[in-house]
């Protein structure tokens, strides 16, 4: 990647040295993608270099292996929404979760759209129920364009279809149906309606389910190590959705 320009949505931010920045933002072609920004931590880069902006972005580099000098101008800024806790809680877990969970250089086409379609719910929604759903979603999405997709084609038990699913295994995440979960449900996690079909809204319990669903299995099968520090940003912003709505 000796030259790219590419527009990108800013993922994480690292001070360096005494005035750069270290900055890493996904792109819709090339996937995550690192940048050193000189000057990036001066009082005309900071307003920019805030994870959620979207930016046109332009990378040089002399060789693959060199970190490429970036130089980023703003598309659009969340500026206007990171005064309110809720939403500034749900941008800083999105960019934080796609910063970690994902590796630099590999494209992730469909993960790059879904996380500009839930970071635009979050700033136009009038209430935070229209953007809870998109950001389970999405964790669904990133699960299983890591590898970890969840099976809701049918019941791994009995194989009914996928209009019968009502739990998955938190160990294997396989989904069953009610049937075939009976007498183990505690030991299950639910699986909301709205995971299953795209058409269906959700209430707040069922949310809140697909909020514990992706927990898990984002904390079983891709935050793990020092990854899972991030979580603790993940708890603030549910603890605040549960708050929101009692």
């Amino acid at each position: 990647m000796p030259h790219l320009s590419t527009p990108a949505i800013l993922c994480a931010v690292r001070h360096h040295g005494e005035h750069g920045a270290v900055v890493r933002a996904l792109t819709p072609d090339h996937g995550l993608v690192a940048g050193y920004v000189r000057g990036g931590r001066s009082r005309t880069m900071r307003p920019v270099l805030v994870p959620g902006n979207r930016v046109m972005a332009d990378y040089r580099a002399r060789t693959v292996e060199q970190l490429a000098s970036l130089s980023v101008e703003l598309s659009h800024s969340l500026a206007p929404i990171l005064s309110e806790p809720l939403p500034a809680a749900a941008i800083e877990w999105i960019c934080a979760l796609t910063a970690l969970a994902l590796p630099d250089d590999i494209p992730y086409p469909a993960l790059h759209e879904a996380m500009g379609g839930v970071l635009d719910a979050v700033e136009a929604a009038p209430a935070a129920r229209g953007w809870a759903i998109a950001l389970v979603r999405y964790e669904l999405l990133l699960l299983s364009e890591l590898g970890f997709g969840l099976d809701l084609s049918g019941c791994a038990v009995t194989g009914q279809g996928a209009d019968s699913l009502s739990y998955l295994s938190p160990r294997t995440g396989a989904a069953v149906s009610a049937e075939a979960a009976a007498g183990y449900e505690t030991r299950l996690l639910a699986l909301p309606r709205f995971l299953r079909d795209r058409s269906m809204q959700a209430d707040w319990p069922q949310i809140f389910d697909g909020l514990a669903l992706t927990r898990h299995f984002l904390e079983r099968w891709v935050l793990i190590d020092r990854r899972a520090d991030v979580l603790a940003s993940r708890d603030r912003l549910t603890d605040r959705l549960k708050r929101a709505v009692a």
